[in-house]
């Protein structure tokens, strides 16, 4: 049997772009796609921390470094730049294959360079807050 388990996700990011004009997909700086194991065409799930909106869409490799987070297309219009999205995806899996695996969780800052990579999903935020609370 597979189930749908979390694959990676991007949490937080801040949206750069919303270009309605373009064929569709979330462009994705290639070092937060690498960091959240994510390829080009993958579809994900976008989460707006701000509006509630909940839609999918697919990956398209942004520039090295320039920490772009742009929702293209018919997708343009769920977001506004300067949200709080977070980008998640899936995997199906044997619950064998589930045993033997870690979702990559990414934290980025309001300029969506990355905080921390962690490879556990029951508390992505542990870490991170630990550290600032210092």
């Amino acid at each position: 049997m597979q189930l749908e388990y979390l694959y990676s996700k991007i949490h937080r990011a801040t949206v750069t772009g919303a270009n309605l004009e373009y064929v569709g997909s979330i462009t994705i700086d290639e070092e937060l796609m690498n960091a959240a194991k994510l390829l080009e065409g993958q579809k994900v799930d976008i989460l707006d921390v701000n509006n509630g909106e909940r839609f999918q869409t697919y990956v398209i490799k942004g520039d090295f470094g320039k920490r772009d987070i742009c929702l293209n297309g018919a997708a343009a219009r769920k977001v506004q730049v300067g949200d709080k999205v977070i980008i998640v995806s899936y995997a199906s899996m044997t619950l064998e294959e589930k045993a033997e695996f870690e979702p990559s969780v990414v934290i980025v800052d309001e300029n969506n360079d990355i905080l921390s990579i962690s490879d556990n999903p029951g508390n992505p935020m542990e870490k991170f807050l630990a550290g600032s609370a210092s």
